[in-house]
């Protein structure tokens, strides 16, 4: 299943917001905190998350494009992908992935599009 939602800002400051771990508790309303030894997302980034319910799950990146696509799994299961598509010098859309059997996490996937909009777009 995909949800998207398009982002009047250019699609690098998306992708720099979906990249930083930083920025994750930011905007995605199920992280707290992040742990790992980079700062940006890469191919080969992995470390943990702290979930909105206080407890700690190993992440790992399982697909990278630079700039257009990431996708991980979380406690060893397949998670979300994220993709940047470019419109235009100062648009976008963001996309969501996820399985079909987690489609009330689409719900989550909504408010966190939501919060990369207002962080970009500011």
């Amino acid at each position: 299943m995909r949800i998207g939602l398009h982002i009047a800002a250019p699609a690098e400051a998306v992708w720099h917001t979906l990249c930083s771990f930083r920025q994750w508790p930011l905007w995605g309303p199920s992280v707290r905190k992040v742990q790992c030894d980079q700062t940006q997302l890469q191919s080969d980034s992995s470390g943990r998350v702290q979930t909105l319910f206080g407890f700690w799950l190993p992440f790992e990146v399982t697909g990278y494009s630079p700039g257009h696509y990431w996708k991980w799994k979380v406690g060893g299961i397949d998670a979300t992908g994220h993709r940047v598509i470019p419109m235009g010098k100062n648009n976008c859309r963001l996309e969501f992935e996820f399985p079909l059997w987690a489609f009330p996490y689409g719900i989550v996937c909504h408010i966190a599009a939501r919060r990369i909009a207002r962080l970009c777009q500011n």
